[in-house]
């Protein structure tokens, strides 16, 4: 009987999801199991796992069968850490990511993706039921898997917008890693370093890049009217033509209410004779050449203007 309440709260922690071995010490025996699982009562997940429910399991439930499979050194990383501690553009996906010493013996089976690893994250955070990697491990772990740079700048400057991590720690990652599948990463990271806010505003820089038109742009500049007066910093600035660009995109920048006050922000632009030029993400994903365009020949019918408009720029923040 105790050992049968002691499953009982077993499997109320671990939402009716339990191992072989915790089935075993209640008394259980491998016919039993069968049983229930040709029955449909139960359901094996994985290897030596078991839900006691029938259904779909939930996200959370997958985890905790991951993980028991996997065993307690087993760390979750990758996209499904990024989904744990909430990233928002993280791609999702149903397999679930773990890293485990490179001395065991688990394999990368059903829903479950194992990475072996010389060294476990010191940092991991510990719940009730399995560690998950700092945010700048599973970043990094994330990045190497991934084959497209876009993505990857989603979730690294996610990680440093919203404070998951910082500069110094997604670094450290990055350098433990050494070159292994880290060349996207790196790179996404060197746009964060010189000042990029978002994958979009990146992406925008990427684009602008390739123009042989259009001189040096002052990304994210401090502006100040000549008596010293502070305005509204844009994503880019091309000064000698007083024209600002800007990303506009709510699921990157803003939260629905801040919308109202952003389009004030662009209107005090304006009232100072700088011409601000609008971009969506879907705009610089789909029609770069188009964007390039439209930012010489903007450029090209306000070059000298600059001057006459009385906006300085101060060093980039």
């Amino acid at each position: 009987m105790d050992q049968r309440r002691t499953l009982e709260e077993t499997t109320q922690l671990q939402q009716q999801i339990v191992s072989r071995a915790q089935l075993l010490a209640a008394g259980f025996d491998d016919n039993h199991m069968c049983r229930q699982t040709k029955r449909g009562i139960w359901q094996r997940v994985l290897p030596a796992t078991y839900a006691l429910v029938s259904g779909t399991l939930t996200d959370e439930q997958r985890r905790i069968a991951a993980a028991l499979y996997a065993g307690p050194d087993a760390q979750l990383t990758g996209l499904t850490a990024l989904s744990w501690y909430g990233f928002r553009q993280a791609p999702r996906t149903s397999d679930v990511h773990l890293v485990v010493p490179h001395r065991a013996r688990r394999r990368s089976t059903g829903h479950v993706v194992i990475t072996r690893a010389l060294a476990l994250d010191e940092q991991a955070r510990r719940t009730r039921l399995y560690p998950v990697c700092s945010p700048a491990r599973s970043v990094v772990d994330a990045a190497r898997r991934m084959r497209q740079i876009r993505p990857v700048r989603a979730i690294v400057t996610e990680a440093i917008q919203r404070e998951f991590t910082d500069l110094i720690s997604l670094d450290e990652e990055i350098t433990r890693a050494r070159r292994s599948s880290t060349a996207l990463v790196r790179r996404a990271f060197a746009e964060v370093v010189a000042g990029a806010r978002s994958a979009p505003e990146a992406e925008l820089r990427q684009c602008l890049a390739a123009s042989r038109v259009l001189p040096e742009i002052h990304w994210n500049p401090q502006l100040r009217t000549t008596d010293g007066s502070v305005l509204p910093t844009p994503d880019g600035y091309l000064d000698d033509a007083a024209v600002a660009l800007e990303v506009d995109s709510r699921e990157f920048h803003f939260s629905p209410e801040d919308w109202a006050r952003t389009l004030r922000r662009h209107n005090e632009l304006g009232r100072h004779g700088i011409l601000v030029l609008h971009f969506t993400p879907a705009h610089i994903r789909g029609m770069a050449e188009q964007v390039r365009r439209t930012v010489e020949d903007t450029y090209r019918s306000r070059r000298g203007l600059g001057a006459s408009v009385g906006v300085v720029v101060s060093p980039a923040r």
